[in-house]
């Protein structure tokens, strides 16, 4: 009886631990689930600097024409303060055009964001620093995709790890020393938490953003 009572009590207890464990991998598989920051129709949940009309919604897209001017992301997703996470996007450059992509960043009225790295977004814009780099830290010189054609930039930050990606191809591997140097213009240019910002470059660069998601990491 004994021996019974005891095969029994193992038995609950194991459930009890298999059930927590599954609870635990459960949690950790919605934490790494894929969320939409941008619903294909409205900019509801994001938020433009200095030149609002720099970006409009047109065919599922976000398209970025105009003056300078930054698109924050402040919706409700994780409360747009992100750590670790992988960002997703498809992108189409229009033939000279620069723009980029921010995390890390926060919310700034005016001027190119002081906080958080910038992912380039440049194909054949006069300014030699290319798709996929991390802009003036770790640059890409060489334009990874074509304009004019949609490609799918991923952008990965675990600890201090950033790895960026341009249709699965790794463009840039970078991680950030403890103490990293950076000019005086550019102090903020380190890994924190933040938000997400689209870049309207100039007025004679277009590009277009859709099917923008992220899920945060454990």
């Amino acid at each position: 009886m004994y021996f019974r009572l005891l095969g029994a009590c193992v038995l609950v207890l194991a459930s009890g631990m298999s059930a927590h464990a599954a609870e635990r991998a459960s949690q950790k598989q919605a934490d790494q689930a894929w969320q939409p920051l941008f619903d294909g129709k409205t900019l509801d949940g994001w938020r433009a600097s200095e030149a609002p009309g720099s970006f409009n919604v047109r065919d599922g897209a976000i398209v970025v024409r105009g003056p300078r001017s930054h698109l924050f992301y402040v919706g409700d997703v994780a409360g747009h303060d992100f750590r670790d996470f992988e960002l997703q996007l498809d992108v189409m450059t229009k033939p000279g055009a620069n723009s980029g992509v921010y995390f890390h960043t926060a919310w700034q009225e005016q001027g190119w964001p002081a906080k958080g790295y910038e992912v380039q977004v440049n194909n054949s814009q006069s300014d030699p620093k290319r798709t996929g780099g991390l802009y003036a830290v770790k640059d890409n010189f060489q334009a990874p995709v074509k304009d004019n054609v949609w490609f799918t930039l991923r952008v990965r930050v675990e600890g201090n790890r950033i790895r960026t990606f341009v249709d699965d191809k790794l463009i840039a591997d970078y991680t950030q020393p403890e103490q990293p140097e950076r000019p005086a213009d550019m102090s903020g240019r380190v890994l924190s938490s933040g938000t997400f910002a689209l870049q309207a470059h100039d007025p004679d660069s277009e590009v277009r953003y859709r099917n923008i998601k992220v899920r945060v990491l454990p």
